[in-house]
């Protein structure tokens, strides 16, 4: 007979929700339902600050199941944990069997306990010290070490059944995506922009997209690089509706008719104020980007004060303090990295200006900005947008 297993997922700040923590609970469930769609049929259950996910029958995919739940926002740490008895003899007769995979390989483990259920005959103490002499006769190469064990078993005791798992998984913790607002992020194709997206998630907002394409200035595959990167934030982010603006006339209009030096900063005033429009049609609260201070010449301190001064909704920048080494570790951490350094331009590098100014004057730029009427082009570019639709569960990439 097949052991009974169950997916624990647990949340940290959730718990510190207070008369709200209802509410993000059961938004988190219902974005890990969502993601579980595809790996069959789940049961689930709430109870002490933890999700129990039951596969309904045998054809469910446990193992991807694991990976969907700990890249859910709002989880801290996943558990695949066999469901036992409250009958420390059974504990150890069907769990010794569970563990082998997990301690085969290891040389050292410790034993935790939680015991919830204070009805059970053995205190914490007592099941950490049985429970280790039990995996001693059962593994007899492995030592224990408290400090840095190679596996760590837990036991725990509820009210129903006992737990037992070595494999435990941090979550990307944060809040359920969906209870901060929705907002649209500026996403470039660069390492910066997804980095942005998944940081703004975490905190609990759901995250659509807009790009800018400047054909044949940049190339077809320059965009189905950043429909690759879409794809892989979904499963941090849930679903993504990108929208692809056409942007090369006005860029050609910027080229032409306002000073170089002013080029870029003026280019992003321009996506800002499309950016506007697309929010107020949609009902975004919020704009995101990727931006650094510093880190290019667009990105000083008076040349974000010149871009915000057309934004009409909230900027939120979640990387704007941290160098690249750390921008790249997330990158790497959430899989956006090999995409992001393909070698196909972006619209931002189009034109780059050789002088471009750094310390831009608000007067100066809109007196510059005002040289050519970009209203009718701006009008066009929206009439042009494509959209598309990246959804949980689906092959995205």
């Amino acid at each position: 007979m097949k052991m009974q297993e169950v997916i624990m997922a647990k949340y940290g700040e959730i718990a510190l929700k207070g008369l709200n923590k209802n509410t993000f609970e059961d938004l988190l469930v219902r974005n890990i339902r969502r993601r579980l769609k595809s790996c069959g049929e789940f049961h689930f259950t709430r109870n002490q600050s933890t999700i129990y996910i039951t596969p309904e029958n045998d054809g469910a995919d446990i193992e991807k199941a694991v990976e969907w739940v700990s890249k859910t926002f709002g989880v801290a740490a996943v558990q695949r944990a066999a469901v036992l008895p409250k009958d420390f003899d059974e504990i150890v007769k069907q769990g010794m069997p569970y563990l082998e995979e997990a301690l085969a390989g290891a040389k050292t483990f410790k034993v935790d306990a939680k015991r919830s259920d204070k009805k059970f005959p053995l205190k914490t103490p007592d099941i950490q010290r049985e429970l280790g002499a039990a995996i001693l006769d059962a593994y007899p190469h492995l030592t224990v070490d408290v400090h840095e064990p190679d596996v760590t078993v837990l036991c725990e005791i509820r009210d129903t059944n006992a737990y037992l798992n070595a494999r435990r998984i941090i979550g990307v913790g944060g809040i359920p995506v969906g209870s901060s607002g929705t907002a649209l992020l500026l996403l470039s194709g660069g390492i910066d922009s997804p980095v942005a997206a998944y940081m703004m998630a975490k905190r609990g907002i759901g995250v659509d997209a807009i790009h800018f394409q400047s054909p044949p200035y940049t190339s077809e595959r320059a965009l189905m690089k950043v429909e690759e990167l879409c794809g892989e934030l979904v499963p941090y982010c849930g679903d993504i509706r990108f929208y692809v603006v056409p942007f090369t006339e006005i860029q050609e209009a910027l080229r032409d008719n306002c000073p170089e030096e002013y080029f870029t900063v003026i280019m992003r005033r321009l996506m800002i104020k499309i950016t506007n429009r697309i929010c107020a049609e949609h009902d975004y609260k919020a704009i995101i980007t990727g931006e650094s201070v510093g880190q290019v010449a667009s990105q000083t301190i008076m040349a974000l004060g010149c871009t915000d001064r057309v934004a009409e909704y909230p900027v939120f920048r979640p990387v704007i303090g941290m160098d690249k080494k750390e921008i790249i570790e997330i990158s790497r951490k959430i899989g956006t990295f090999e995409t992001s350094i393909q070698p196909y331009e972006d619209c931002c590098t189009v034109f780059t200006p050789k002088h471009p100014r750094t310390r831009p004057v608000i007067a100066d730029v809109e007196k510059a900005e005002a040289r050519f009427d970009f209203e009718p082009l701006i009008e066009k570019a929206i009439k042009g947008i494509t959209v598309k639709d990246f959804k949980l569960g689906m092959e995205n990439v």
